[in-house]
This record gives C-alpha cells, structure tokens and sequence, in this order.
C-alpha cells in the first residue's frame, strides 16, 4: 500500500497501550494524533494482575504522566449548562465553555412538567433497597420501579404533543441494568430513528454516547455510605456527561453524602443550586416506589416515620410488634396496600365515623380508648392514642396495635383493659383528649413542669411508660392456654 504519513487515533484514551503500538508499526508515518479523555473511562481490564501491572493504562495516558503537552478541546456543544456545570467544576477545573448552541434559549426542553424534571435535577430515593443479585453486582427495584413509571410519563407526554424523544437509562451495575430491561420489556422501540426510543445500558457500555434524556440509576442505598466503583470518577464522569438537554439522576442521598466520595459533592451541589427533589414530591412516582415496596416485602422501610408514607403526617405513628407480625403474614397485596393507605391518613390527621355498637360490644375501658377501621371484609385495623414523653413535653402518639379479624377483637380487648386499668385519670384523660382543626384531629401537647414534680406527675409518668412496653410488645399468642393460630389474620 502507499505509505501512509498521518496516524489519527480517535478514543485514545480508551485503547490500551499495546494496541495502539499495532497502527504505529505502519512504515512512513511522520506523525501521529491521539484523541482522547483520560478523565473518562480507560480500557476495561478483567484480570487483577493486569490491572496491578497497568496493562490498560493507555499510550494518551502514558504521554500525559510524561508530561507532553496536550491540546484541549475545551468547547462543549451537548449539554445544556446547567448539565455541564458540575463535571466542568470537578472534572475540568472550569476549563470548559459551553457552545453557542446549548446556550440558546431554544435548547432548553421541557419534557414533562414539575420543576423536578427541569434541565438537571437529584431525584432522592429514599425508601430503596440495595440487593445482590448472587454475585458482585447490585440492583435497587424500587428506583427501577422510578425508572419505568419516569419513561412511561415520558413517553405519555411525547405521543401527547408530537415531540421526538430519545431517552437512555444507565446505571454502573450490570443486575440494575438486567432489571430495568426486564421491567421495560420490549414496550418501547431502541430504534433511535423512531419517535420515541429508549436505550438501557451500563455507563461502561454507555461511554461515547448521548440521548436527550438520560435517566441515571445509582443503587446504592445502605447506612454505611458503601458505593463500591460507582465511587470511580472516571466512570462518574461518563455518566455525568450523556445527556443532551435532560439529566435525571436517582438514587438515595444519605447514602451518596456518607460515601465521602465525588458523589457527596454532586448531592450538596445539587441541594445549594435547588435541584434536590425528594421523589415523593412527585405524587405518581412515590405511588409507584411504595407499591415496589409492597411487592418486594420491604415493610421495615415502609413502616418508617422516615419514610414517604408519612411525608405528611402530624402524627407519630408506633408499631406493636403483633401488627408487624400480622403484616408479615398477610400475603394481599390490595390488604396490605389499603392498610398503608389507612395508615397515611391517619398520620395526616384524617379519622373516620365508628362503629359505635362494636365498641359498646367491647365493655371496659377499651372501648373508650380503642378505634376500630374495617380494611377488607371481617379484617380490621386496631389502634388507640398513647401519650409518650419527648424532650419537655408530653404528646399524644397513635399506637398501632394489630390487624384481626372482628371475632378476634373482644379478647384482645380484654387483655388491654386489665393494661389499660393500670394508668391514672390524668393521663386516660390526655389520651382521650381531641384537637379537631378543621376536617382533621391533631395530636396534643402538654409541658413538663420540672419545677413542680409531685405524686401525680410521678404516677402519670410511669402509667405511661407502662403502657408504651406493655402495649408495644402485646402479644394474643403469648397468652397461657390460647390458641397461637385463632387470633391471627390469614389474609
């Protein structure tokens, strides 16, 4: 052949050093020109020893740490600003300017309503659940579950006003990649060339990329801060730079701030520039992650003052362990779902008539201090006003007792009213107490005068603290002589 005097290599960076020898071999060349990212993804390396012995380590990177010079290309023309902003601060040391055409007025797009779903945004997930999928990968299937439910709206908007879409789902683990594919099935085309089109893939297999909207999936959600090689700035930056004119990044904030990582400076960036959401602010989203929770059994997150079920509530809401146990059992999807649907009313403040001759059935004083709802059939949720003692004061709590079939009810009745008899006037008097606003019933608060501790105050106090352990660790299967299987529900 003609000898060739020009070697241009584009994704240097990305191409290990003993390859890139092959083209220089090439007689005649005279010069060559490598092109390149060091600061994104180098070549993939399996071996351990490889990696320890820099076998991926490219010829881009070896000049760089030889200290030739390089030219940077440093005009964007992809990212809409408020995307770049952050990789240009910590990838780029603000060496980066944003083209002529992302600053145009016109590249800004709306996809879908709610400044949530702005140019750029940290969607927080908190009621995700990280789980290995057997081997070193991880998945989260509540934010896959976020995931879907953001594509279908957007896919809802796109046919709804005619706007072509391109939208791409990534995420560092292999396992949430799988999930997500699974989840989306084949219900939208990959065709980039039709109207509407969706691509999944890892950020590794992503890089070199773009789409207008980019969906990032993080997964991790753990009280450690753990994030393993989502933790890699290389790749961060990979993921951080796809999108076009949208980037939505879910994931679980506590975790990513305790990581200590580049991903604790991109949620405090993101909560000082005011593009932290939490993704129960988006009524259809935290609908979608609790019924994920539901369906993956993940009551400990969901039974959780923390947690998006109670995002309105003006209550404190207690668990005896007996309602845990019948919750656990209950294999009802819809049972379990109308229980939090009741739960998160009641929290917010909402009541409902009762059954006045159900109570009066009871005797004693449970049937003042016990409130009744029916969930499903002969299914009812028991629960009651507990006062509990926080700081300087004493509050009125609701205490969720159990869940139990209505023939179940009078003995259970019988064991709290010998508890219940136990407490004195004054603070049956407190649990009794109503604070109606309105349509709603707010919980009451009394001082705690230090200054004046007498008898009564003693006595009130330890009436109290009696019922929260008696009543929390109540339990109808621990009574001598009954049946461990005629007071559970079966639903």
């Amino acid at each position: 052949m003609t000898p060739l005097e020009l070697l241009v290599v584009d994704e240097a960076a990305q191409l290990k050093e003993c390859e890139s020898m092959i083209p220089l071999q090439l007689s005649g060349l005279r010069h060559a020109i490598l092109i390149g990212d060091e600061r994104q993804l180098p070549a993939m390396v399996q071996s351990k020893i490889c990696e320890k012995a820099e076998f991926g380590r490219s010829l881009y990177e070896r000049l760089v740490l030889l200290g030739h010079s390089k030219h940077l290309l440093n005009v964007q023309y992809r990212m809409h600003p408020s995307i770049s902003l952050f990789p240009n601060k910590e990838f780029y040391g603000k060496q980066m300017l944003d083209g002529p055409n992302v600053k145009e007025r016109t590249y800004k797009r709306c996809f879908l309503q709610g400044r949530m779903y702005g140019s750029y945004s940290f969607i927080n997930i908190a009621d995700g659940e990280e789980d290995s999928d057997g081997g070193s990968s991880q998945k989260n299937m509540v934010e896959v579950t976020a995931v879907a439910k953001i594509v279908a709206s957007l896919f809802k908007e796109s046919v709804a006003t005619k706007q072509k879409v391109s939208v791409g789902c990534i995420s560092p683990y292999k396992a949430q990649v799988f999930a997500i594919q699974e989840k989306l099935g084949k219900t939208y085309s990959s065709d980039p060339n039709s109207d509407f089109s969706v691509s999944v893939h890892s950020i590794d297999g992503f890089q070199g990329a773009e789409e207008d909207v980019i969906i990032i999936s993080t997964v991790r959600c753990n009280k450690s801060g753990s994030i393993g090689f989502l933790s890699n700035r290389q790749r961060t930056n990979v993921a951080l730079t796809r999108a076009r004119y949208c980037l939505w990044i879910l994931g679980n904030g506590e975790t990513l701030m305790k990581s200590n990582s580049v991903w604790k400076k991109l949620v405090a960036d993101a909560k000082s520039r005011g593009c932290l959401f939490n993704a129960n602010e988006d009524n259809k989203l935290a609908e979608a992650n609790t019924s994920a929770s539901v369906e993956l059994d993940q009551l400990d997150t969901l039974l959780n003052m923390n947690s998006q079920l109670f995002r309105e509530a003006r209550w404190k809401v207690c668990f005896s362990n007996d309602f845990l146990k019948s919750m656990a059992t209950i294999r009802s999807e819809d049972v379990r779902k109308k229980v939090l649907s009741f739960l998160t009313k009641l929290s917010s403040g909402w009541r409902q008539p009762q059954n006045d001759r159900i109570l009066n059935d009871m005797n004693g004083i449970s049937s003042q201090l016990l409130e009744l709802y029916k969930v499903k059939g002969q299914l009812y949720l028991i629960w009651t006003v507990d006062i509990q003692k926080e700081n300087l004061n004493y509050i009125q709590v609701l205490r969720v007792l159990d869940l139990l079939p209505l023939c179940d009810v009078p003995e259970l009745a019988k064991r709290l009213n010998i508890l219940f008899g136990r407490l004195t006037a004054n603070t049956m008097n407190r649990c009794v107490c109503k604070c109606v606003e309105g349509n709603l019933v707010l919980p009451m608060t009394w001082p705690v005068d230090s200054d004046a501790v007498n008898e009564t105050t003693l006595a009130d106090a330890d009436s109290m603290e009696l019922l929260q352990s008696q009543v929390a660790s109540l339990s109808l299967r621990d009574e001598p002589g009954s049946s461990s299987t005629s007071y559970r529900c079966k639903s």
